[in-house]
């Protein structure tokens, strides 16, 4: 790949940005599936829906410029993503796999909210007022996404856990103590066929 200047480093930004977002188009829905609560299955379906928008502004950025942004596979987007699918996949309380899902979501979301500012700052100093206007549009919205996902986490979803947690403490000490009693009894059993033998 050369990059023999800004404007060409530009394009390469936007391709990938155009490979992320085809990419979170099909990794929304199954978040959003995997997700429990309801407020968090909203924010995913809402997301999909702001990111259909911003793969349009990207095309609509592309004809602008006159370049094609196919072709190249976002492997930051795809590592990102394969990371998510294990929160998806992941096993425990629900609470606990939606505090997972959403610390996955926002990973994606810092990752877009520093390509898309990196493209928007090519854009300003190149002069395309038109570019850094359609740019700055998708950065709002996900730095929008991000805090809706922070708030939720601190306000509906890390509370529940606190609860979840203790129910599964209680139970491995109710575990421990029925097997510190089982103890008990074997040594007891244990002296007393002593002591019969002893006789």
């Amino acid at each position: 790949m050369k990059l023999e200047s800004l404007s060409k480093l530009l394009q390469d930004e936007l391709k990938d940005l155009h490979s992320a977002e085809s990419q979170l188009l099909v990794a929304l829905p199954k978040a959003a599936k995997a997700a429990s609560h309801e407020a968090l299955q909203e924010a995913f379906q809402s997301h999909l829906e702001e990111t259909k928008g911003q793969v349009e502004r990207l095309e609509k950025i592309g004809k602008i410029l006159n370049i094609k942004l196919t072709g190249k596979k976002c492997k930051a987007m795809e590592g990102l993503i394969k990371e998510c699918q294990e929160a998806i996949e992941a096993e425990g309380p629900a609470a606990v796999l939606d505090a997972s899902l959403i610390g996955a979501a926002q990973r994606i979301e810092h990752y877009e909210i520093a390509a898309y500012g990196t493209a928007r700052a090519f854009a300003e100093h190149l002069g395309n007022d038109e570019v850094v206007e359609l740019l700055t549009e998708t950065l709002t919205e996900e730095a929008a996404a991000d805090e809706k996902l922070t708030a939720l986490s601190l306000e509906e979803i890390l509370p529940q856990t606190d609860s979840e947690g203790s129910l599964e403490d209680e139970s491995e000490a109710g575990e421990d103590e029925d097997e510190d009693a089982d103890d008990a009894d074997d040594e007891k059993e244990s002296a007393d066929a002593s002591s019969r033998a002893h006789r």
